[in-house]
């Protein structure tokens, strides 16, 4: 089990959108705190970016910014500039968007934004660790697979041919991925030495992971899942908690959990079935550590209450 992608795949809700846009200077837009994750690319000119709290960043071409948990912030093509407040909708147009008039000759700024829907009550711990502001500076040679998906992804949203809307859709989900790995590699690149990114890296960890991940439901041991990674109980105990924050099946329950919870929202499987599934040999066993993490029982829970 691969597991960036079982994280993604738990965290993200309903379907990504995004948009290509070009810009004449001055121009200057303000997106409000939000219940979503978002990033910008510029794909040509430069522009900066203003996030609550933080200092200016310059964004040149092929820069990618990575907003994780929703932060207020501008993008304007000089700070000072006045802004007015957009909002990105599903079908690609813009709510609050001022109408620009017909302009002759290139833009001085073309954008790529986009925002995903995000399961903030169950957000995994290495969403978490983000912090507010991503920012990848293009480089050369560097992030190609990056750099790829995004010229692919702006082509298509430039073009509209036939299948855009699902290629665009998996674009999405592959862009995301390969900012979760170009922030993973780069905080391993600085020696950082603690965190999801070196627990991802970590051999005997990320073997222990991929265990939880691919058999949820199986009775694992602490010293079962040292062996998946070639350590002692003891030595693999203390790795796996120093790097991901919390002790082995402390975190196997809050993942037995959160699959849980997908499956009560998202599948027709009897209680019975989703206990079975994330290892629970009797539903009221199962009913019970579900209250115990949610605060409510697996069937209100599925009702949305």
């Amino acid at each position: 089990m691969d597991v960036l992608s079982d994280v993604v795949a738990a965290m993200r809700t309903g379907r990504p959108h995004s948009a290509r846009r070009d810009k004449y200077a001055p121009w200057g837009l303000r997106f409000a705190a939000a219940d979503e994750a978002g990033f910008h690319v510029v794909l040509r000119g430069s522009a900066w970016l203003l996030a609550e709290g933080g200092e200016p960043v310059a964004l040149a071409p092929g820069d990618v910014v990575f907003l994780a948990h929703g932060l207020g912030h501008a993008l304007v093509s000089t700070p000072g500039v006045p802004t007015h407040e957009v909002r990105l909708l599903p079908d690609g147009t813009w709510a609050g968007a001022v109408p620009e008039e017909p302009r002759e000759g290139c833009p001085d700024t073309v954008t790529l934004c986009g925002t995903y829907r995000l399961d903030r009550d169950r957000a995994h711990r290495l969403l978490a660790e983000l912090p507010e502001v991503v920012h990848l500076p293009a480089r050369v040679g560097a992030r190609r697979s990056l750099r790829a998906a995004v010229e692919l992804l702006g082509m298509e949203l430039e073009e509209q041919r036939p299948g855009t809307d699902a290629i665009v859709t998996s674009l999405l989900d592959t862009l995301l991925l390969f900012i979760l790995r170009a922030w993973w590699e780069g905080e391993l690149a600085a020696g950082r030495s603690r965190g999801w990114a070196a627990a991802l890296a970590d051999p005997a960890v990320a073997a222990a992971l991929r265990a939880i991940h691919g058999d949820p439901a199986r009775a694992w041991t602490v010293a079962e899942l040292g062996t998946a990674g070639g350590l002692s109980r003891a030595a693999f105990a203390r790795r796996f908690t120093a790097l991901v924050g919390e002790p082995p099946l402390t975190y196997l329950t809050w993942w037995r959990m959160t699959t849980a919870g997908r499956l009560l929202r998202h599948d027709d499987l009897s209680l019975r079935e989703v206990a079975g599934r994330v290892g629970y040999a009797s539903e009221f066993a199962f009913a019970k550590a579900f209250k115990r993490e949610y605060g409510v029982a697996p069937g209100q829970y599925r009702r949305g209450g």
